[in-house]
């Protein structure tokens, strides 16, 4: 028998193989491709840029940076697109809402054409795009003039044509039609691959803004909701899956550090409970940056305020026509948005200085002077501010006509301290302070209720997820707490007083709160439980200004170094 030539044989096999695979269409397998992120998350208005201490890896103790400012942001962008004409802009939620005033007094209007600008592409709603409801959001998302907030919407510009991205919320969930109020997921491509961005909020955003404005809509679990749509964006032949998602944690670890690990808080067990499918979680809520992992996924957060970016690069092997195109590889690395580092895009400038220059007017004007150059924002040890004294004062002395006895605010509605400039504290710096635009309601509790809606703070740090959620209280209004007593009996009952006067169980007080824990935000249920309540209509910025300029004017500016002494805490 003849030999058979293996050089001859091997011909004949590649000659058919090329024969079969070009008559049946099959391609043979592409090479792996990088498709380039840049995750953003709670910008929260802030537009121009700040000073700030990291502490990275190589820092031996943190360092003061001016960092941010969306002509920064702009510019870093567009080195690395010069790297990568395809890279996507993509968010985690909290880009509006709670923002200083130079956004917040345009309902926020300038940092979403800012984001346009910027070419963002797909974020998941945070919980502060729900603080004006959710017809509000609809508008920031589609456009027109139709606000709850007439007296700042389409001010800026005559027009508003709303959010160049897509807004995603897969458990958001219209009460009447059972379906998500926004879209779920968005399927993005770049460098012929295909990239599907499903988007979540806290679940617990029923408890952060006001009931009114959220009441069409319900908040069902973070993982489920993600998972849920999972099958049918697989269906589409999409297997490169990423989270977005308006949730976060925390780590001891520097922002810089790659592949972190001690990443703790309610994000882990989110993560833990997803779908195989999803290698990266972009988070966000906890403004915090870090790059880790959690069950051999990647999950990021680039702290806040835009003072930095998170680079992400997926390897993705886009396999042959008709294979699923899988994630393979990722890294991820927080990038300070270094205004020294890179070059301000002249567009983004030119936008920031028509806005600023536009805003000075309002901003700039003088309110009132107050007693010290700062007031401080930052809770003692028994749980009470300076600042916090001051607003609850304001909200008293606003509703007092109306019959208010005791004033109550949530003091994570105390955004910024109260500073002072040279004619005083300007509106600009008043409204940092107050920036969520709530009215005052009154409302009736019993001294009973009184006690019990005491003890529904989170004293301390280890109380409730979050951190301590404390009450400031009005001038005339106080009490004693232990620490060494269990949840639910920390006050001393005797000691809560009203003017001198130990409050009575069963007598009815006239409460003046903000409409949102009026609502039982923040966790403080049983203010939702007040009979004969009233919604004033003034709101707490208008409040604060008006007790500000009567202070002045009556010879005694408003404030202190010090906390007033109200709330005191034993051992």
């Amino acid at each position: 028998m003849r030999a058979i030539s293996f050089s001859r044989t091997k011909g004949a096999l590649c000659a058919a193989v090329f024969f079969l695979t070009a008559c049946s269409g099959m391609q043979q397998p592409l090479a792996p491709v990088t498709v380039n992120l840049v995750a953003i998350n709670d910008l929260h208005g802030h537009l121009e840029a700040e000073t700030k201490s990291f502490a990275g890896i190589a820092d031996a103790s943190p360092r003061k940076l001016k960092v941010g400012g969306i002509d920064t942001i702009g510019g870093a962008l567009n080195a690395w697109r010069a790297e990568d004409p395809q890279l996507l802009l993509v968010g985690a939620g909290d880009l509006i809402g709670a923002s200083p005033a130079l956004s917040s007094i345009w309902a926020d209007e300038p940092a979403i054409a800012a984001l346009n600008q910027l070419q963002l592409r797909v974020s998941a709603v945070g919980n502060h795009e729900f603080d004006q409801g959710t017809a509000e959001l609809l508008r920031d998302q589609r456009g027109g003039c139709n606000s709850s907030r007439p007296e700042k919407a389409c001010h800026f510009a005559p027009d508003f044509s709303g959010a160049g991205f897509s807004y995603l919320a897969a458990n958001v969930i219209g009460n009447a039609s059972g379906q998500p109020l926004l879209p779920p997921y968005r399927i993005e491509q770049a460098h012929g691959v295909k990239i599907a961005f499903i988007g979540s909020v806290v679940r617990e955003t029923e408890r952060m803004v006001p009931a009114d404005g959220i009441a069409s809509v319900h908040f069902t679990d973070e993982a489920e909701a993600i998972n849920r749509w999972v099958p049918e964006i697989r269906a589409q032949g999409v297997s490169a899956i990423v989270v977005l998602i308006h949730q976060g944690g925390e780590t001891p670890e520097p922002f810089d550090k790659t592949d972190c690990r001690q990443l703790s808080g309610p994000i882990v067990d989110i993560v833990k409970r997803l779908d195989p499918a999803i290698r990266l979680v972009i988070s966000a809520h906890t403004h915090n940056g870090y790059t880790c992992q959690v069950d051999g996924r990647t999950v990021t957060q680039g702290d806040s305020f835009g003072h930095m970016l998170t680079r992400i690069a997926l390897t993705i092997d886009p396999g042959a026509a008709g294979l699923a195109q899988k994630i393979t590889a990722i890294s991820a690395r927080n990038v300070l948005m270094d205004p020294q580092r890179f070059t301000a895009d002249p567009a983004l400038a030119g936008f920031l200085q028509k806005l600023k220059e536009r805003s000075n007017a309002v901003l700039a004007q003088p309110i009132a002077r107050i007693a010290v150059p700062h007031i401080d924002k930052q809770i003692n040890e028994a749980g009470e501010s300076p600042l916090g004294d001051v607003i609850a004062d304001s909200q008293l002395a606003a509703t007092r006509k109306l019959g208010a006895r005791i004033a109550l605010i949530n003091h994570k509605s105390v955004r910024e301290n109260l500073e002072s400039g040279a004619g005083g504290s300007n509106y600009a710096q008043v409204a940092a302070t107050t920036p969520y635009g709530n009215t005052l309601v009154l409302l009736n509790l019993s001294g009973s209720q009184i006690l019990a809606l005491l003890e529904q703070q989170s004293w301390l740090e280890e109380d409730r997820p979050g951190g301590r959620i404390m009450l400031q209280v009005s001038r005339g209004f106080g009490y004693r707490w232990d620490a060494r007593q269990p949840l639910g009996q920390r006050v001393v009952p005797d000691s809560v007083k009203l003017d001198g006067v130990a409050l009575d169980p069963q007598k009815q007080y006239r409460i003046s709160v903000n409409s949102f824990i009026a609502q039982g935000g923040d966790g403080f249920s049983l203010l939702a439980a007040g009979t004969d309540r009233i919604d004033t209509g003034i709101n707490d910025l208008d409040a604060l200004s008006q007790y500000l300029i009567a202070s002045e004017r009556d010879g005694h500016p408003a404030g202190s170094a010090q906390a007033d002494g109200r709330i005191l805490r034993l051992h």
